[in-house]
């Protein structure tokens, strides 16, 4: 993963567009059936930060939930973090090496093997057409 990258708001929106910002640093959401990446099931690549490039989600992890946002069942180990939301109900995941908000995590719902649901804002990554880097290990993020 490397170093944590730590960019003051400013620097941040000299990065990223607007939509970007506004999820990543400022925790938004974007509207639910929006999103660029969700209905694109790529069956090689991976899915990385749109803010610093950390690899966060093989394409195989990608899978059809039907919640409005991208879906995936398991993450990069080194790639994604997990943390209480301010609401007291989700879980909120972030990149780990920027703190760039994702989405949520849902568990219990069955939908696959690993019994996680990543529901995660298209605007806050970027897919990324080529074999991910080799030291990269996939497992459940919860």
């Amino acid at each position: 993963m490397g170093e944590k990258i730590q960019k003051s708001d400013a620097d941040w929106q000299k990065e990223l567009t607007q939509d970007q910002f506004y999820v990543l640093r400022k925790k938004g959401t974007e509207r639910p059936g929006t999103g660029e990446y969700d209905g694109y099931y790529p069956t090689k690549g991976y899915f990385s930060c749109a803010g610093c490039g950390n690899p966060l989600y093989s394409a195989e992890s990608k899978f059809k939930s039907g919640c409005g946002w991208p879906a995936f069942d398991k993450c990069y180990k080194s790639g994604v973090a997990t943390d209480a939301d301010a609401d007291g109900r989700r879980i909120e995941i972030l990149c780990a090496k920027c703190d760039g908000h994702l989405g949520h995590v849902f568990v219990g719902e069955q939908f696959t093997a690993t019994n996680e649901r990543h529901c995660v804002n298209s605007v806050s990554v970027k897919f990324v057409d080529a074999d991910p880097p080799a030291d990269l290990v996939e497992s459940k993020c919860t």
